[in-house]
């Protein structure tokens, strides 16, 4: 016997049992974009390498230790996209959709990421990201919070939000000197990561997991002290606009984001009953992505939220995928029975249009309802001699208390079309 193969580490099957939850997401998250009026969008798995360098920047652990890099035989470097912010603004740059225009845009799908599988945290991970390109005002960021904050409460999961301004390239200019001087007379007591960084990046040096860098992070300088006026006035908008509609929130002075190219606004919906990946939906400014990708300036903003929290976090909170029987299941006895079951159940799909209808396998009465019963379904459409004899159906509730029924066609489409949906 051939050795099985076995799946990528860190690259899992969605099952079908998972895939409710799955479906659930995607529907409420389509359903509210379309109701703010963001259009969607798919970008390609693959990208140039040069596109994350540029827009994710050098020094961050993504570019420098996670990517999924190679070359093909043409000899260009390509990369498995570990986000999709960089991918759309290089679809929407690509063909020409920023020309003087403005675009809300949302788009799903798989990223990868090389790093320890770990619960919430996969090779293969799945992310829903929403922006909006060319949007300057603060009541924009304040609308795409809000809409993450409706996805939570219609999901029915729990998260607490937790923001920050990052203001503008010149401002964090002033800072990053502050935090040289902070930082370069504490040399001796940085990690060999936060040592790299301190030259070139050193806001990276905030964002560090190391648990003993802590308290020296904590001392360090805040942002807040440095921001320019007009970043100053446009946080303190958004915050006001979030108040005004209810949205709570706490001001972290910590966080920066993993990403190199987020300005002012930046923010995170965390949750506690994750473990350590308590980030499960984080986003921002980026003002100067299209410039930096070959654009002209452009005023962007936007989140990204992990599906696979999302669905652990709806797991803890009670969810189990619901119920996804079918409606109907056919036990059909005998072989002139399963030949009329199967135009009956196709004349059945096309008059009860939301039907959902598993035709059983053969075998036994006894086993064929036992199956049916196993399947979840609401009801067993049973067909043997007798119901052959009358030209007749039998209808039998498997999910509640009730007598089985012998109907004809017409009567069953309007019971199936009465309870399931509308009929045709």
């Amino acid at each position: 016997m051939a050795e099985l193969i076995q799946p990528v580490r860190g690259m899992n099957d969605i099952l079908p049992d998972e895939e409710a939850l799955w479906a659930l997401v995607e529907s409420a998250v389509a359903e509210l974009f379309e109701r703010y009026g963001y259009r969607r969008i798919r970008t390609p798995v693959l990208e140039k390498t040069e596109l994350f360098r540029r827009s994710i920047g050098e020094l961050t652990d993504i570019v420098e230790k996670e990517m999924y890099t190679f070359q093909d035989r043409n000899g260009d470097s390509l990369t498995m996209r570990p986000e999709a912010t960089a991918s759309i603004v290089r679809a929407c740059l690509s063909n020409g959709l920023l020309h003087n225009q403005q675009r809300k845009l949302w788009c799903s799908g798989p990223m990868f990421r090389h790093e320890k599988p770990q619960r919430g945290r996969y090779r293969q991970f799945h992310q829903i990201n929403i922006e909006a390109l060319g949007h300057a005002e603060p009541e924009v960021d304040a609308e795409l919070i809000v809409i993450s904050a409706r996805l939570w409460e219609k999901l029915g999961v729990r998260m607490v939000l937790e923001m920050n301004s990052l203001g503008t390239p010149e401002s964090r200019t002033n800072y990053k000197r502050a935090l040289v001087d902070y930082f370069g007379k504490r040399r001796s007591d940085l990690d060999a990561d936060s040592i790299r960084r301190l030259e070139r990046n050193p806001m990276r040096i905030l964002d560090s997991k190391n648990p003993a860098m802590r308290e020296l992070v904590a001392e360090a300088p805040v942002l807040a002290d440095y921001l320019d006026s007009e970043s100053r006035d446009h946080f303190e908008c958004v915050k006001t606009l979030l108040s005004d509609v209810d949205v709570g929130f706490t001001v972290n002075p910590r966080l920066v984001r993993g990403l190199d190219y987020y300005t002012r606004t930046v923010f995170e919906w965390i949750s506690d009953a994750l473990g350590a990946q308590s980030a499960v939906c984080s986003g921002g400014r980026y003002d100067g992505l299209v410039s930096q990708l070959g654009g002209n300036e452009t005023p962007c903003v936007g989140w990204a939220l992990g599906v696979e929290r999302v669905i652990d976090l709806m797991r803890v909170s009670g969810w189990d995928g619901g119920d996804t029987g079918p409606d109907v299941y056919v036990v059909a006895v005998g072989s002139e029975a399963r030949r009329k079951c199967f135009s009956t159940a196709e004349r059945l799909r096309a008059r009860v249009p939301d039907l959902t209808l598993v035709m059983g396998r053969p075998g036994g009465f006894k086993a064929q309802l036992r199956r049916a019963d196993k399947s979840g379904a609401r009801y067993a459409l049973i067909v043997g001699d007798d119901e052959l004899a009358a030209g007749k159906l039998s209808v039998k509730p498997l999910r509640e208390d009730g007598a089985q029924q012998l109907v004809d066609f017409d009567e069953l489409v309007t019971r199936l079309g009465r309870e399931v949906g509308t009929t045709q």
